[in-house]
């Protein structure tokens, strides 16, 4: 005896939004740091680089935030099972 499946719900497929968050986080930085010359040196880590990364990741997350909170069916979505509940599930 096993739980019945009651339905299933829309939810959003967040695995999949993963690489999505990456790419808008790369094009941000990329537009933010377009103008700045060229600089590498492997001995160092550039402080205003690493400052760059984390504002364009934390601009990225509120965006994709704001767009799930509006309208989430824009987002690819997986179908995850509700359980009915059975006789040991029920207080007495």
């Amino acid at each position: 005896m096993g739980l019945e499946v009651g339905g299933y719900k829309d939810h959003p497929d967040w695995p999949k939004m993963g690489p999505s968050l990456l790419i808008a986080t790369c094009l941000i930085l990329a537009i933010r740091t377009a103008k700045w010359p060229p600089n590498f040196d492997s001995s160092f880590s550039e402080a205003s680089l690493d400052q760059e990364i984390g504002y364009a990741a934390h601009l990225a997350g509120r965006v994709l935030m704001s767009l799930m909170s509006k309208n989430e069916t824009i987002f690819s979505s997986a179908k995850k099972p509700w359980y009915k509940p059975d006789d040991e599930d029920v207080p007495k």
